[in-house]
């Protein structure tokens, strides 16, 4: 089963976890991990399932999720796929689902896509990437999520539960045929 793990990232993280769940998958299957703003020049009916990561950036999905979804919503419907959001919220335990998550429980309401998998990774804060913006802004919304203060230019810290990771890669090696769900009769 060919799989494709679509990827948006702003500073690497998402992209990272996407590399890590390709590496996992490679006993199970072929996989392409690709930036999704690279789509168009790829043929998506080559592929039997789809994995899409997206990073939050100031509490937004970048547009290009909800475009590529709308773009290609028949074909996401039509084979098993599966989502990860990325953001520093989840950098606390009691914010990493799907339904403690603020920002991927709005994302999943408002999407007319229903992946058959979901689930939410913290990220990392990578003060070296950062511009003086950003690393005024990160270090604000630390401070109002009682979060790592001490952001000195070279630091990086990493959230993310690898272990976590490694099994929502396992769930995905199980999602081998398109879900159905079942509407009860009247």
């Amino acid at each position: 089963m060919k799989t494709l793990i679509l990827y948006l990232s702003h500073d690497g993280q998402t992209h990272k976890i996407a590399r890590f769940i390709s590496v996992y998958l490679t006993d199970y299957c072929e996989c392409d991990v690709v930036d999704l703003r690279l789509v168009p020049n790829l043929d998506l009916q080559r592929y039997q399932r789809v994995v899409i990561g997206a990073a939050i950036r100031y509490g937004r999905f970048a547009a290009d999720l909800d475009r590529f979804i709308a773009q290609q919503l028949d074909w996401l419907h039509s084979i098993p796929s599966a989502f990860y959001s990325v953001n520093l919220m989840a950098r606390k335990p009691n914010k990493r689902t799907p339904v403690t998550n603020s920002y991927t429980r709005k994302f999943l309401v408002k999407t007319p896509w229903r992946p058959d998998l979901c689930e939410v990774f913290a990220g990392a804060l990578c003060c070296s990437r950062y511009c003086w913006f950003d690393r005024v802004m990160i270090k604000l919304i630390m401070r109002i999520t009682s979060g790592e203060l001490n952001l000195i230019k070279d630091k990086e810290i990493e959230y993310t539960d690898w272990q976590q990771v490694s099994a929502f890669a396992g769930n995905l090696a199980k999602l081998t045929a398109k879900q159905t769900t079942l509407t009860p009769p009247n």
